[in-house]
């Protein structure tokens, strides 16, 4: 049998903790994308902390949540890039493990419509183990009650994080990029799961391309044992699937610049504001305020934007 939590609990479980990948993000700005065998001249380049696990972490703790990273950075020169970059978001890296070898890579191109594609070489992140994942969920059980993760980790892991978190107590969000095929008895320990369209898609079968079809693939995950589905559609905001029916939260526009990273603010502000006992609703509109504020900014990490701008973001959209 899974071994209990081995330390008391306490009333304050309002930490979140993030399993996933951290990599050092390479970006390029053109006004264009290459098209395939064509090189072009750039406008900008940016070396910064990147990796949807890291992104996510450094999200909850700017959203005012005391936030716990598990993962696995290389020794390389890019080791400090990370381990400062989420240090200054006040994240905890106790469970941050550092292992021979090259830190995760991530190499992004971004053009003038703020449109992006995304290579990502995981390297690092190979080393996530099961034993590193039951030691940090067993440690923080006491003291946080959200867990957030994504599929850029070793996908032979994504059950085991899932079935471990629920074990300790955690409500399991899964955002599920990128998307890749799941076993099926995986979504029975999701309490949350958090697609885009296309995702959403993919493992659903189901085409999303607007509320309706948002919310006939939301009632497919509840069907595999999902507790509750949120679906965003960019533009069209985001469908919230649960047993008592389907809602909308609408989107807040805003002039893009770069959307690398949307999806990670949303997710690490939809897990800080369950962990401060936000209803899902409520939390999704918090999570829907900062992504649109995330891409008005160029950049991964650097662009997620901390809890007084997405609260002054919000009032101004309600007294407007």
């Amino acid at each position: 049998m899974p071994a209990a939590p081995s330390e008391p609990r306490t009333r304050d479980r309002t930490g979140v903790v993030v399993i996933g990948s951290v990599s050092a993000d390479v970006t390029t700005f053109s006004q264009r994308l290459p098209a395939r065998g064509e090189t072009i001249l750039g406008d900008e380049f940016t070396l910064l902390l990147g990796g949807k696990g890291a992104n996510q972490a450094v999200a909850a703790g700017r959203a005012g949540a005391r936030t716990s990273f598990v993962g696995c950075v290389g020794d390389d020169l890019f080791h400090d890039l990370v381990v400062d970059g989420l240090t200054d978001a006040g994240v905890d890296l106790t469970h941050l493990r550092t292992v021979p070898g090259p830190t995760g890579i991530a190499h992004i191109r971004v053009d003038a419509s703020a449109q992006n594609d995304i290579v990502v070489v995981p390297l690092a992140n190979a080393a996530l183990s099961t034993e590193q994942i039951d030691t940090a969920l067993d440690a923080l059980s006491a003291t946080s009650s959200v867990l957030l993760t994504q599929l850029e980790t070793p996908p032979s892991l994504a059950a085991h994080i899932a079935t471990r978190g629920q074990e300790f107590g955690y409500t399991v969000v899964l955002d599920p990029a990128p998307a890749t095929p799941l076993p099926a008895d995986l979504w029975r320990s999701i309490d949350i799961v958090t697609p885009n369209e296309t995702e959403a898609s993919v493992l659903s079968g189901i085409e999303v391309t607007d509320g309706a079809t948002a919310e006939q693939a939301g009632r497919w995950f509840l069907e595999q044992g999902v507790g509750a589905a949120v679906i965003t559609l960019a533009a069209q905001g985001s469908c919230v699937v649960t047993a008592e029916g389907a809602s909308f939260v609408p989107s807040m526009p805003v002039d893009a610049v770069d959307t690398t990273a949307a999806g990670d603010a949303y997710a690490g502000y939809l897990g800080a504001a369950l962990a401060g006992g936000a209803s899902l609703a409520d939390a999704v509109r918090l999570a829907t305020a900062a992504g649109a504020l995330t891409v008005t900014r160029p950049g991964a990490s650097p662009s997620l934007p901390v809890r007084h701008e997405v609260d002054a973001f919000l009032g101004a959209r309600v007294a407007s």
